[in-house]
C-alpha cells in the first residue's frame, strides 16, 4: 500500500517527502532509485540558460543570485567598454589633428593612453568575472543535483560521545563514525 499525501509536504517524522531519498510504503522506508543523469542534466540546463539548472533542482531562491551576479558583471563589462571607446576615439581624433574632442583641455595625450589601458584592463577583468560566474552557475547546479541524491539513512551516522574514565577520574570526549553494511 503506497501512502499518498495531497497537500501535506512532510510526514509525521518531519521528513520532507519531496526531497527525501526514501519512499514510504506500508510504514516501511525504501530507498528511491538514483538517477545518474540528473547532475549532468542540471549542468546542461544551466549551460543553456543560467539559472535553469537551479530551477531543475527546485532551488528557485538561487536563480536571482545567479542572474544578479552574471548581470552585474555584464553591466560592468559594457560600462568599461563604452568608457574605453570614448577615450580611444578622443585619442584617435587628436592623432588625426582635430582639437575638438571632449577631453581636449582636460587630459593630455599620455592621460588618454593611460585611461584607455585602465578601461581595457577593467573590461577584460569584467569579462573574466562574467565567465567565472557562468562556470560557477553550472558547477553549482551539478553539485546540488549530486547532493539531492546523497544517501542520508541510518546506515551512516556521525555522533559525538562522552565517556567517563574511572581509572584516571577524567572524561573522554570523542566522535563516533558508524557505517553499517
Amino acid at each position: 500500500m503506497l501512502l499518498s499525501f495531497s497537500q501535506k509536504e512532510k510526514d509525521s517524522t518531519g521528513i520532507d517527502l519531496k526531497e527525501s531519498p526514501f519512499i514510504v510504503t506500508d510504514s516501511i522506508l525504501t530507498k528511491k532509485e538514483i538517477d545518474p543523469l540528473r547532475p549532468s542534466k542540471a549542468a546542461f540546463y544551466s549551460a543553456i540558460l543560467p539559472g535553469l539548472g537551479q530551477a531543475y533542482n527546485k532551488k528557485y531562491w538561487k536563480i536571482p543570485i545567479v542572474w544578479g551576479a552574471i548581470g552585474t558583471s555584464i553591466y560592468f563589462y559594457s560600462r568599461n567598454d563604452k568608457q574605453y571607446d570614448r577615450y580611444r576615439d578622443a585619442y584617435k581624433r587628436r592623432l588625426a589633428g582635430f582639437k575638438d574632442d571632449e577631453f581636449y583641455d582636460l587630459i593630455s595625450d599620455d592621460g588618454l593612453i593611460r585611461a584607455q589601458e585602465q578601461f581595457r584592463k577593467n573590461k577584460e577583468l569584467s569579462l573574466l568575472v562574467t565567465l567565472g560566474f557562468y562556470a560557477l552557475n553550472i558547477l553549482d547546479a551539478n553539485i546540488d543535483a549530486h547532493l539531492l541524491q546523497f544517501n542520508v539513512d541510518e546506515n551512516l551516522s556521525l555522533s559525538p560521545h562522552y565517556q567517563y574514565n574511572q581509572l584516571e577520574n577524567t572524561g573522554d570526549l570523542g566522535l563516533t563514525l558508524n557505517y553499517k553494511f
